[in-house]
């Protein structure tokens, strides 16, 4: 039987990596991927704290830069990015997988949505609103963050879900633009023992079923 992961590399960097310094090492590396260079590659890391700008972010959303700011050119708004947070790069050439962008964001979602699951956390999509969403006091409550790029059918950037952060660091955007709702994260809804290892486990379990659903058509 297949391995959908033999041919992915599976990278998880202790500590913490500044951003621009990953920033620069995904891009090299989708440009490798899509040359036929490298294996594709799913990258596990935390960063110092940063606010990222997407492609449609807001100035007026940007309330306190209290962090460095970094334009990135991944979709979405104003995020943050910081210790206690798991980062999920995904690099992965689509010409391979259908050029699906569409299945690949909803796979995305779903990984991370069935890792979650595994840890006792009921967490999900919302038609319309960019994000994984949970339920932190019956109050609809932001706990992951997803934002893509495509670069000559390769994908760029994933997803961040906040395992154990400083939320107060949240306070100084608009995250992805959505005042109206908070940020929670696996502490703050008291979940025995999460932390990064707990999590990264969960999302080992999920990955092949992420990769076999990007890479065939339902």
């Amino acid at each position: 039987m297949c391995d959908p992961l033999a041919a992915i590399e599976w990278r998880t960097t202790p500590g913490l990596t500044p951003y621009a310094d990953s920033l620069a090492i995904m891009e090299a590396r989708a440009t490798a991927v899509a040359a036929g260079e490298a294996r594709e590659l799913i990258w596990l890391l935390q960063h110092p704290p940063v606010y990222t700008a997407g492609t449609s972010a807001d100035p007026a959303e940007l309330i306190d830069s209290r962090f460095p700011v970094v334009e990135t050119g991944r979709g979405g708004r104003y995020t943050y990015h910081g210790p206690g947070q798991r980062v999920g790069y995904v690099v992965l050439d689509l010409t391979k997988r259908g050029r699906d962008i569409r299945r690949f964001v909803h796979a995305l979602e779903t990984w991370v949505i069935d890792a979650l699951a595994q840890l006792g956390v009921a967490a999900f999509a919302v038609e319309g609103r960019v994000g994984i969403w949970t339920l932190d006091r019956a109050r609809e409550a932001k706990i992951g963050a997803i934002g893509v790029r495509v670069r000559r059918w390769v994908t760029l950037h994933g997803f961040a879900v906040n395992i154990d952060p400083d939320l107060e660091h949240f306070d100084g955007i608009v995250p992805c633009g959505l005042a109206e709702f908070p940020v929670t994260s696996l502490a703050k809804l008291g979940i025995p023992g999460a932390d990064l290892a707990l999590f990264d486990a969960a999302l080992a379990s999920c990955a092949g079923r992420f990769v076999e659903t990007v890479s065939c058509p339902e």
